[in-house]
């Protein structure tokens, strides 16, 4: 499915697959989408002229604000980072600088498109991976018929099985290799393999620095006083089952295959007019000037944020990026502070605002039900794999989510993630037994439920540590 292609209904469709209710929300993100496939078919003289419109998502924890946008990117295709607005400080502050935020995004587009070529590329990597698994192994193709494996054996007088020679041998071990047959042999194969990085001590904040260096002495390879060091990406021979060296060296030619200037081009135009910026916690930098203590460089920060929202040319290791056409969403709670507690000029970057409701139990429900990675199907293809056949009632679901309403009600609400802390709490003993119930269909209903959770939520203090 081409993603640029999609109306607002369908990428609304699209994101309730994953996300339960929040309808504004969606069909904000859905718009601002379809507006970036309807940028690039007006004129040219116009598509310059016209912004992005930044949104503003106001919800607490645990509601799908995270979420939402990343779906959103994923299903785009688009390059996506995720920021937390309170990890910035102000220039001259010890603390990241905005800038970093394009920087990581410009990364996230690279490392995409990289991927995305090397798809493009796996067969033609397959293909070479597998002829240098193949002289490993001593199916030789040369005049003499002698695999490099082969050779070195007899030299060294190691008996080895005969293997068939010539093309017609060689390509019955192909036919053999892709129908796994050889997948449990052994083979000495040279692959790639990463040092440690070279992270060199340096002040706060330049981080950026220390990550061009490392990456300096990875493309310098084997030297050995940067091997010392931990730095320089090497070479070694490893003794592997075949299917495990198929898997990496092919990984390893589609890599070497791809041509890195077209990825940079291509990453950096993704990133400048596909790319999405989600900055959590904007609320905790929203204050007025006048503080003093931590809170001195709240405002410094949305004064530093502001000309990248705007848009602006950051400079990267891969080249000038301009912001001017990058979605911006930003997300906060905003409980003990309010959106007008930005300064006016980031307010006005930011022209929709979304708020997201609460959970009720109906959505809990429908959380732990519907989605495709809901948190029921997850346990129960965790617990397949120990041959446990877990069946939860639908009257089961109902009572998981009551009981995560009231802890939510009683304690901080934090959401859908109050799910992920009754769950375990309710399959703890089964997830811990299970290679003792192997073959074992086990039911859970409510009686089941209440009588692992009745105890938690009946003494308050209790529950307040363990949900």
């Amino acid at each position: 499915m081409d993603a640029r292609n999609l109306t607002p209904k369908e990428i609304v469709a699209e994101l309730d697959r994953y996300v339960i209710g929040q309808a504004k929300a969606k069909r904000a993100v859905a718009i601002a989408l379809r507006n970036r496939w309807r940028r690039q078919h007006v004129s040219e003289d116009l598509k310059d002229e016209i912004l992005p419109k930044n949104i503003v998502m106001i919800g607490p924890t645990g509601v799908g604000k995270t979420e939402i946008a990343r779906r959103l990117a994923r299903l785009a295709g688009a390059p996506f980072v995720k920021v937390e607005a309170s990890k910035f400080t102000e220039v001259g502050y010890v603390g990241r600088d905005v800038d970093s935020m394009v920087r990581d995004l410009v990364e996230a587009a690279v490392k995409l498109v990289k991927e995305e070529e090397m798809d493009k590329l796996r067969d033609r990597a397959r293909e070479a991976a597998e002829d240098k698994v193949l002289d490993a192994l001593g199916f030789g193709s040369g005049a003499f018929g002698l695999g490099l494996r082969s050779a070195v054996q007899r030299v060294r007088g190691e008996s080895e099985p005969e293997r068939p020679q010539g093309t017609a041998g060689r390509d019955r071990a192909r036919a053999q290799l892709r129908a796994g047959t050889l997948d449990d042999e052994d083979v000495e194969v040279e692959v790639a393999e990463k040092g440690v990085p070279f992270m060199p001590i340096m002040a706060p904040g330049m981080e950026d620095m220390a990550q061009g260096l490392n990456e300096m002495m990875n493309q310098l390879g084997n030297n050995p006083i940067l091997s010392m060091l931990g730095g320089g990406s090497k070479k070694r021979k490893r003794k592997l089952k075949v299917k495990e060296a198929v898997q990496l060296l092919t990984e390893d030619e589609a890599s070497r295959m791809v041509d890195m200037e077209r990825v940079t081009r291509e990453a950096l135009d993704r990133a400048q007019n596909a790319g999405i910026i989600f900055i959590d916690e904007i609320d905790k930098i929203a204050g007025r000037e006048g503080g003093q203590g931590p809170d001195v460089s709240r405002g410094g920060v949305q004064r530093d944020l502001l000309p990248i929202v705007e848009g602006s040319n950051v400079n990267t290791k891969y080249g000038m990026v301009k912001t001017d056409h990058v979605l911006f969403i930003a997300a906060g709670a905003f409980h003990m502070a309010k959106v007008s507690d930005l300064i006016p000029e980031l307010q006005g970057r930011f022209p929709i605002r979304v708020e997201l409701n609460p959970l009720r139990r109906e959505d809990l429900v429908r959380i732990l039900k519907e989605p495709r990675n809901s948190l029921v199907k997850q346990y129960v293809a965790l617990l397949g794999t120990e041959g446990v056949d877990l069946q939860i009632t639908e009257d089961a679901i109902e009572e998981v989510a009551l009981v995560a309403a009231e802890a939510n009600e009683r304690m901080e609400n934090i959401g859908a993630r109050r799910l992920y802390t009754v769950m375990e709490r309710l399959l703890d003993e089964i997830s811990f037994n299970a290679e003792e119930k192997h073959g074992q269909r086990l039911v859970i209903d409510p009686k089941y439920v209440r009588e692992r959770l009745e105890d938690v939520l009946a003494d308050e203090d209790l529950s307040k540590y363990i949900l």
